[in-house]
């Protein structure tokens, strides 16, 4: 049986890009993966990540889906009441659809895992497919952990483009990261593309700034 796993990096920065992986392997296969030392991307060094995410295509069959920070503000900002839940939902959707496996095993970011699932049961295109929304399903799933490695390898590949396109170092992409912190006060209008404008902290520092400049004529 093809069994799939998705699950996503960079859900809650500030600068790039949600990257969304699904990953599949066969059923039978899949204890493979802890041969390689697969587990959630969270739990390993880059180094090791890096390492893994070389070793998993021989395994796995896999599709990512890159979401820029314009589509996010878009449905976060949307007076149809989407958001980053659905968006996700929708592009897991798409990459079951992509994938065709038999089975699959999400890794749900809402706190309300009976609406997602029955968000994204309503959209397959194959009814028949059997899955599972489940909190922390990287840490309970091998090739969950296989998809959130893929993920979180090719959003740092993507944070490092970033980087050399505006030519500095602006940390890790959080806010909690002081580096990030700075960097946004310095570039939000700098380099407006590269920034969730639908996050709190820029749409205040773009406020302030704002406000700022039309109290100053």
């Amino acid at each position: 049986m093809k069994l799939c796993g998705i699950d996503e990096a960079g859900r809650g920065c500030i600068i790039g890009p949600l990257v969304i992986c699904g990953a599949v392997i066969d059923e039978k296969k899949e204890e493979t993966l802890k041969e390689l030392g697969v587990k959630d991307s969270k739990l390993l060094t880059p180094l090791q990540r890096e390492r893994i995410a070389k070793e998993l295509p021989k395994h796995v069959k896999y599709q990512l889906i890159l979401i820029p920070p314009s589509e996010i503000d878009k449905n976060v900002l949307s007076e149809e009441g989407a958001n980053l839940n659905w968006l996700e939902a929708d592009k897991s959707v798409e990459l079951i659809n992509m994938l065709s496996p038999e089975k699959a095993l999400i890794d749900c970011p809402s706190t309300n895992t009976k609406a997602y699932h029955e968000y994204i049961a309503e959209r397959l295109l194959a009814k028949q497919i059997q899955f599972k929304t489940e909190h922390k399903a990287d840490s309970k799933y091998l090739i969950v952990g296989a998809a959130s490695i893929l993920a979180k390898v090719t959003r740092d590949a993507e944070i490092e483009k970033i980087k050399k396109h505006v030519g500095e170092d602006f940390g890790s992409g959080y806010m909690a990261d002081p580096k990030t912190a700075v960097y946004l006060k310095k570039a939000w209008d700098k380099h407006p593309e590269i920034f969730r404008h639908s996050w709190t902290p820029y749409r205040e520092i773009a406020g302030l700034k704002k406000q700022k400049k039309l109290g100053e004529y």
